[in-house]
């Protein structure tokens, strides 16, 4: 028999129980799945932490929006994920979340490097449970919205850093330039100087944020 230690985190628990049920309709013959749960990063850093010490976790799945810890220190289901990573190194990373947007999907592929990674919109149970026997056999597994942000941003010949990123990010929530300086820490020259290098690259042509920001939607920047 193949014994499995999943540690879930999320923080609605109808949604945990969704994947519980899932998981234990679907699993093979052969599989014991053990499932601890956690709603917040204070008890799911707890539950990592007993882990490392005594029964590692095989599994790990992670949503990205949590109640941060008591001390402030963890913030969201990312942070755990490096957490996981650090103390639990043969345990797979699997990130569930809401969010689609590019500039999220880039930067935990970068710092988490996930064994899976799915967006809920495009989740139904088939698919959970398809991913995670996938996972466990030959990661890594990405749910269609990913893989097609990433085969974008692959077949761009655009590089652009993870501070024009961030810029790019701001300017679509609306974010005036000015108020730039307020989330990145350099001068507004800096900040514009950027911005201008970005619309050459994106050949940009009249010069406007809305020009720039549709631009890099096309190329799968945002």
């Amino acid at each position: 028999m193949q014994h499995i230690n999943i540690l879930m985190v999320d923080d609605h628990p109808i949604i945990i129980e969704g994947y519980q049920n899932t998981l234990m309709a679907t699993k093979n013959d052969d599989q014991v799945l053990v499932i601890d749960t956690a709603n917040n990063c204070d008890t799911a850093n707890e539950l990592l932490q007993k882990a490392s010490k005594e029964k590692p976790y095989d599994v790990c799945f992670f949503d990205i929006s949590l109640p941060s810890s008591s001390d402030g220190s963890i913030t969201s289901g990312e942070d755990l994920a490096k957490i996981a990573r650090d103390i639990l190194p043969n345990a797979k990373i699997i990130i569930l979340t809401m969010f689609n947007e590019s500039y999220r999907i880039h930067n935990i592929i970068k710092e988490v490097s996930p064994d899976g990674f799915l967006i809920k919109s495009d989740l139904t149970s088939m698919e959970l449970a398809e991913a995670f026997q996938h996972i466990l056999s030959n990661p890594p597994y990405y749910s269609s919205t990913v893989n097609n942000y990433l085969k974008k941003s692959i077949t761009s010949d655009i590089y652009i850093d993870d501070i024009n990123r961030k810029i790019l990010h701001l300017l679509s929530q609306g974010i005036k330039t000015r108020s730039l300086k307020e989330y990145i820490d350099l001068s507004m020259s800096a900040i514009e100087k950027r911005k201008k290098q970005m619309k050459l690259l994106f050949s940009v042509e009249d010069g406007k944020d809305e020009t720039l920001l549709e631009e890099a939607r096309k190329k799968g920047f945002l």
